[in-house]
């Protein structure tokens, strides 16, 4: 399927525009069926959006079912169930005189939005704003990535025959398309270097602006966990997408003096999940970019650090799961985030300096410890901070529909993840209806001001202020 003509887009904005201030997606029955027709797509085609998602990545079909395509559907279903509940004004507290004012938080949409997606988790990533924005009473643009070309071109075909044109539209593309879009309010998924370029267009038209990043999402070991489980959760999630997810556990931090057993966990575990070895394996999908595989090739080739596990390449598209030791910061595994199959453990001398290792750095997106010491456990709560942190397990945070997802800093800024997508694409508007019969107790803010007056409306200069040590 062809590019979007950049000609129509300023047409498709302006359609979408229009649609919002007739007050097309205001129903809340309008906009529960949106959400069904979006499940009913994913259900209906859930085979062309698997193999769309195999010619992409190599994804295999249970990771396309199991952490995509079913995840979205529950998501959408759920959120028709609950967007009642989540747009329903809020009356807030107030002091007894106030209260007949009826203060009170409306959640108003935030108006037409556009949802820039990635290539690595492409459908996921680009319906979980989606159904967000739905939700919320928002119009919206998808703009997928042209590099996951497959699943853009399912999406752009399948979308229109089941959500309203005139409030959801896909535009197929790249640089040049998506500028042209750029005075809409963005939710963008990707890298950083991206995300700058886009919070600079962003602020030109002071445009509200959600970032979900990555960086390098650390995994603690505690020598005094199982080993064999924590090797295979870590390797299980490393491997999810071919390493090509935000949340995949980018380097494991352990005590030197279990390293080796560790490296010898993560081996068995290796041979478990890839009796034949991972190149070969149909449970594992490829890099995508021939650029991306070119980047990862040159970060093995000038690392200092021992392989214990893998180290090949097959083409431009497979490279094999790779465990490194004795990694050291200078290493080149450790410039950026390494976005695909390699694991480098990095051995200190304690948690203290573990502890230090991960502060010294970008707060990452995840934080992962495997610990069953409450004291470890509430020091990582108290001394770091990160999008999410999880105890005992990698990437499962993913599969809680009512757990705030997004990152700090670096990682990102905004929330997503079912209610917190539809907060995020909706504007807490604050709101009172002040009744005449309140006349008496304003009288005294009017003009002219006398000593009576002051002592009415300057009492709270004079309230109590408890003791405190």
């Amino acid at each position: 399927m062809s590019n979007t003509p950049i000609s129509e887009i300023p047409g498709i904005r302006d359609t979408l525009r229009a649609s919002f201030r007739k007050g097309l997606t205001r129903p809340l029955e309008w906009r529960k069926h949106q959400l069904l027709q979006l499940a009913r797509m994913l259900q209906e085609n859930v085979d062309v959006f698997a193999e769309a998602l195999h010619k992409d990545l190599g994804k295999p079909k249970f990771e396309a079912y199991a952490y995509e395509i079913g995840v979205m559907i529950e998501r959408s279903v759920d959120s028709a169930k609950r967007v009642d509940e989540w747009a329903k004004p809020v009356v807030v507290d107030a002091q007894d005189w106030q209260r007949p004012m009826q203060p009170t938080i409306h959640k108003a949409p935030v108006g037409t939005v556009l949802i820039i997606a990635p290539w690595n988790y492409p459908l996921a990533l680009t319906l979980q704003p989606l159904l967000g924005a739905i939700a919320a009473g928002c119009c919206a643009v998808v703009k997928p990535s042209e590099i996951a070309s497959h699943f853009a071109a399912a999406l752009a075909e399948k979308l229109p025959k089941y959500l309203d044109s005139n409030a959801y539209r896909v535009v197929l593309g790249a640089v040049p398309e998506t500028t042209k879009l750029l005075e809409l309010q963005f939710f963008y998924t990707g890298n950083g270097r991206i995300a700058r370029i886009i919070s600079v267009a962003a602020a030109q038209h002071l445009t509200p602006l959600t970032l979900e990043l990555g960086g390098k999402s650390p995994v603690l070991v505690d020598p005094s966990f199982d080993v064999t489980i924590a090797a295979k959760r870590i390797l299980g999630a490393k491997m999810q997408n071919g390493g090509q997810l935000c949340v995949s556990p980018d380097y494991v931090i352990v005590p030197r003096t279990h390293q080796d057993a560790l490296v010898s966990a993560l081996k068995n575990a290796y041979a478990e999940f890839y009796p034949q070895g991972s190149l070969v394996s149909d449970s594992i999908s490829r890099i995508v970019s021939p650029d991306h595989h070119s980047r990862l090739m040159d970060l093995l080739n000038r690392s200092k650090s021992e392989v214990v596990v893998g180290g090949r390449s097959e083409g431009n598209k497979k490279i094999e799961l790779t465990v490194f030791k004795d990694v050291q910061p200078e290493d080149s595994l450790m410039e950026g985030e390494l976005f695909g199959p390699f694991l480098p453990i990095v051995p200190v001398d304690s948690i203290d300096e573990a502890i230090n290792f991960i502060r010294d750095r970008d707060h990452p997106l995840a934080l992962y410890a495997f610990t069953d010491d409450p004291k470890i456990k509430q020091r990582l709560i108290d001394e770091t901070l990160s999008g999410a942190i999880v105890f005992n397990d990698v990437v499962q945070q993913l599969a809680f529909n009512n757990l705030p997802f997004g990152g700090v800093g670096p990682s990102g800024y905004g929330r997503q993840s079912s209610k917190y997508t539809f907060d995020t694409f909706s504007y807490e508007r604050s709101g009172i209806d002040v009744p005449k019969e309140a006349e008496p107790f304003l009288a005294a803010r009017y003009p002219p001001y006398n000593e009576e007056k002051l002592k009415i409306m300057g009492a709270t200069v004079h309230i109590p202020i408890p003791a405190s040590s």
